[in-house]
């Protein structure tokens, strides 16, 4: 045998009321965790994808953007799911209109 059945014989009771506290007081470390993921990573991401769909919904032909890909230029056509974008004079590309980074101030394109 592994265990000597002096040594098993001394292990306490499990108390009732007192195991309800224990296992209270070792959630609490791990709920204040997620609490706190919560308002650091979580809220934060949660609030720029919300003011990202906005500006992608508010899109305008006229308007200059630059996309994920570094490129600017001024929004020609919009369709439902993608845009045509004009990067220079005759020069037209279509994308997708999530791959809008940001939106520039008029008069940005020379």
């Amino acid at each position: 045998m592994f265990i000597s059945s002096a040594f098993a014989q001394t292990a306490p009771a499990p108390a009732a009321g007192g195991d309800m506290m224990s296992s209270m007081a070792s959630m609490l470390p791990l709920l204040l965790m997620f609490v706190v993921l919560y308002f650091v990573m979580i809220r934060p991401q949660m609030k720029k994808q919300k003011e990202h769909r906005a500006m992608i919904d508010a899109l305008a032909k006229g308007d200059e953007v630059v996309t994920a890909g570094g490129l600017l230029g001024r929004v020609s056509k919009i369709g439902d799911g993608f845009i045509s974008i004009e990067l220079s004079q005759g020069v037209e590309v279509q994308m997708q209109r999530a791959s809008v980074v940001q939106v520039m101030p008029k008069g940005t394109m020379k």
